[in-house]
């Protein structure tokens, strides 16, 4: 990972039941590029990580609500998965919103596992190619999305990946996005 995201910011949006590993990994590569990372969630205080889904993680401190926060704020955003973070930041209006004005900006967006539900709920993977835990994979087609069964895929600065396996992949394509900026193609969602 060459790429070098000095003064870039990156916003992690997760709340409670986020995977654990799939947030630690992409905030270890975008600090090991010069990137500084904020943690973003539903709610101030602490957010409860998982381990496969079933084990409790540790818990980590939110840098900030997404309702304090604009993505103005920041030049990308992670979107961690675990079954439990997706399906409540998906009910949260402010969470949805924050999603779906970082595509229409065209700022790239990585979203690993489970987390492109949040991207269909926020209506911004119709047309394009994406991948996912293959639980979710009907959902995104029903979004319009065209859905692949690959390690990673980018679509105009939107990177997703299937599951904790695919970490090197997505980490590596998200600090390569991340470095490169706005996509203006993006913008259209």
């Amino acid at each position: 990972m060459a790429a070098d995201l000095n003064g870039r910011r990156i916003a992690v949006l997760a709340t409670d039941g986020f995977e654990q590993v799939e947030y630690e990994q992409p905030r270890q590569a975008v600090e090991q590029a010069g990137g500084q990372v904020s943690l973003v969630s539903v709610h101030g205080g602490e957010i409860q990580a998982m381990n496969g889904d079933i084990d409790k993680g540790d818990r980590f401190t939110v840098d900030a609500k997404v309702s304090d926060v604009s993505p103005d704020d920041f030049d990308g955003l992670v979107l961690p998965g675990g079954t439990i973070n997706p399906d409540r930041l998906r009910i949260d209006a402010d969470a949805v919103g924050f999603v779906r004005s970082f595509v229409q900006a065209g700022k790239p967006v990585g979203a690993i596992c489970h987390g492109p539900w949040t991207l269909a709920e926020a209506d911004v993977v119709r047309g394009r190619r994406v991948t996912s835990f293959p639980s979710i994979r009907t959902d995104l087609r029903n979004a319009g999305a065209d859905v692949v069964d690959e390690q990673v895929v980018t679509d105009q600065g939107m990177v997703t990946s299937r599951n904790p396996d695919d970490l090197p992949a997505f980490c590596a394509k998200i600090v390569e996005e991340f470095a490169e900026g706005r996509h203006r193609a993006a913008a259209r969602a």
